[in-house]
């Protein structure tokens, strides 16, 4: 799980498992694997470091989140 922040300010809590795509539209929205979106404070990077970080927690350490902020960072 990791805690994101929804752009009214409320803090939530989301099951990292279920998030198919993270993207800045300028807001970053994250869209699920059901089709639902969420759009959050957090940028594009940050809330790729947290799942990164809950994958390791609970052992899928193997699986890494690649975002367009992580590419733009390395062209960069």
């Amino acid at each position: 799980m990791v805690e994101l922040t929804r752009l009214n300010g409320q803090p939530f809590t989301l099951n990292a498992l279920y998030i198919e795509q993270i993207q800045a539209f300028p807001d970053t929205t994250i869209t699920l694997i059901n089709g639902k979106k969420l759009v959050v404070k957090e940028t594009e990077l940050e809330v790729a470091q947290k799942v990164e970080s809950f994958y390791q927690k609970v052992g899928l350490s193997s699986l890494t989140v690649k975002s367009t902020a992580d590419l733009r960072e390395k062209e960069g």
